[in-house]
């Protein structure tokens, strides 16, 4: 579905990502994992359109996207969780699910029953301001907005960064069962060992702007996290 070869990208003189490949299969899991500062997210707001590349494709479903904009990546099914949430703090639970309506294929203007199911906190607040909403709840809400254009992949940048434990759970199993069950093609930055092997196919691990290592997330020993991931 998501195919990324040669990425290579700069933060004025510094090169960031180094000759980059990636590929997510239809109906996986994904996890991108790494130290701080290896290039995750710079690579997560590359593939979003986010930040210039200088080289290289992001292809998805057949279409490379890396000269266009961020908001036409959005119309073409991407759906996107940053780091920090970043819901719009003024405006309404409800408010802030109508903004991810806008990059609907169908042009649907009616928040998707789903959400609530996944979310019932969000419908119980849907009329208070985002920014009076606890972190684990503007969480939801970010995850929920995304999944309001009905997207073919979900990215997630460090989804429980923050979270209370017995919300991180609840969006474990949210995540397996939109990718398990409903079959949702899923790529996601996450630090947390228990909760990648829970939630992951197959991981790929960054370090200094390149891939060191990929495979199936049982693959993940002991060496590559004491190597890779350790701080």
């Amino acid at each position: 579905m998501l195919n990324i070869k040669g990425l290579n990208q700069y933060y004025g003189e510094s090169h960031t990502l180094w000759d980059l490949d990636l590929t997510v299969a239809e109906g996986e899991c994904l996890c991108v994992m790494g130290r701080n500062g290896v290039g995750k997210t710079t690579l997560l707001k590359a593939i979003m359109g986010l930040l210039p590349v200088a080289s290289g494709s992001i292809e998805f479903q057949g279409r490379d996207l890396a000269r266009k904009p961020a908001e036409e990546r959005a119309r073409a099914g991407i759906g996107y969780v940053p780091q920090g949430r970043e819901i719009f703090p003024l405006l309404t639970v409800e408010e802030n699910l109508e903004t991810g309506l806008q990059a609907r294929a169908d042009r649907s203007r009616k928040i998707p029953e789903r959400i609530h199911e996944l979310f019932p906190v969000l419908h119980d607040m849907r009329h208070r301001r985002g920014g009076d909403l606890s972190g684990g709840q503007q969480q939801q809400l970010a995850i929920g907005r995304a999944l309001a254009l009905d997207p073919k992949l979900l990215i997630l940048d460090e989804p429980t960064e923050g979270i209370q434990p017995n919300i991180v759970d609840m969006i474990a199993r949210v995540i397996k069962t939109l990718n398990r069950e409903e079959g949702l093609t899923i790529l996601l930055v996450e630090q947390k060992l228990p909760f990648t092997r829970a939630v992951a196919d197959h991981f790929a691990i960054l370090d200094r702007g390149s891939k060191v290592a990929e495979g199936g997330v049982n693959e993940l020993d002991d060496e590559l996290v004491k190597k890779y991931l350790t701080v």
